[in-house]
């Protein structure tokens, strides 16, 4: 599903239009986005939280040749429970 697909089912489920539909998914994502540093836990759906990834050993797939990839911040999302 990519986002015009989602914009049209919440338009669908809602009973929203799709330009009213698409600010909340909007408005969601940026919000997700703004507070992700904290973390953030939609229940029933899954948790947002900036991890550290370490400093590696990588390798360039055309050459073969051994690169340093450098440690930095990432996003990680860990699914929620289902019922």
């Amino acid at each position: 599903m990519n986002k015009g697909q989602l914009i049209a089912e919440v338009a669908k489920k809602t009973n929203m239009s799709k330009k009213d539909s698409a600010n909340a998914v909007n408005a969601t994502i940026e919000a997700i986005k703004k507070n992700v540093k904290k973390g953030v836990t939609l229940v029933g759906f899954g948790t947002f939280k900036v991890v550290r990834r370490k400093a590696r050993t990588g390798r360039n797939p055309q050459t073969g040749e051994k690169l340093r990839i450098a440690a930095k911040n990432v996003v990680k999302f860990k699914p929620g429970k289902w019922s």
